[in-house]
């Protein structure tokens, strides 16, 4: 019920930086959580930043002083300014939204990734 695109992924040198976007379409609450998550290969995947409908923002520990998530409620668009790259940066980055369906369960959705590579 949810469709989400992501963009902005690509080719950046080390030490620049990138702004990721995700939009989603469908049935969209209006209290929702949407993110970034990110998996290289032969790696977990892992919390780049989560942010709220409210605007509570969570970071994870390798990208925290250089990313900043963002969100427009309108568009229901999320945003990842990424800055400082670093070539541990390369991964698959995934957009990811959940609502909640009742008092304790949420569903989730993913996007299908865009690539971001930083090279040395």
């Amino acid at each position: 019920q949810v469709q989400l695109v992501e963009s902005g992924g690509g080719l950046v040198q080390a030490g620049g930086s990138l702004r990721l976007s995700c939009a989603a379409s469908g049935t969209i609450f209006s209290i929702n959580v949407m993110g970034w998550y990110r998996q290289a290969p032969g790696k977990q995947r892992e919390l780049v930043a989560a942010i709220t409908s409210g605007g509570s923002t969570n970071y994870g520990d390798s990208v925290k002083g250089r990313c900043t998530i963002s969100r427009d409620n309108a568009k229901n668009t999320v945003y990842l300014q990424m800055n400082s790259l670093k070539p541990e940066d390369t991964a698959v980055y995934y957009c990811n939204v959940r609502r909640p369906i009742t008092m304790a369960t949420m569903d989730g959705y993913w996007g299908q990734g865009t690539q971001v590579t930083v090279s040395s």
